[in-house]
């Protein structure tokens, strides 16, 4: 069954994509710890990304970079805190995180409520980066 990641990538739900390519694609969290909180996913559908093949790993991490830059240059931050917990939808993914301080990537704490306007803000922000 297709994930909501895989959806996102179709094209059958909107996002705010940040950046896409043949195999990848980023965009923001809409339950987001911080401002530019990004998720990055291969297209392929995986659920564990220790599961992926070699060159798709390797290549995620490259564009991950690639998406990290581009977020920290945008938002206002110490620097981009990453993390994998590939609990939540089962699609591998990575989290881009804004922080100033190790809470600001606790998973446990409640999450922002923005409005459109605030996501859109944010998105045109990091595209223009």
């Amino acid at each position: 069954m297709d994930s909501i990641f895989t959806k996102i990538i179709n094209k059958e739900i909107p996002a705010y994509i940040i950046e896409e390519n043949e195999n990848f694609i980023a965009f923001l969290d809409v339950f987001p710890l911080a401002k530019g909180h990004t998720l990055v996913i291969p297209k392929k559908q995986v659920d564990y990304i220790f599961d992926l093949d070699k060159d798709i790993y390797s290549g995620l991490w490259t564009f991950v970079q690639k998406v990290a830059e581009k977020v920290e240059k945008a938002i206002d931050c110490e620097r981009i805190g990453i993390a994998v917990i590939g609990l939540e939808v089962p699609h591998a993914h990575i989290h881009l995180v804004p922080i100033n301080n190790i809470e600001d990537i606790n998973f446990s704490k409640p999450k922002l409520k923005l409005e459109e306007d605030e996501f859109l803000a944010i998105h045109k922000s990091v595209l223009n980066g």
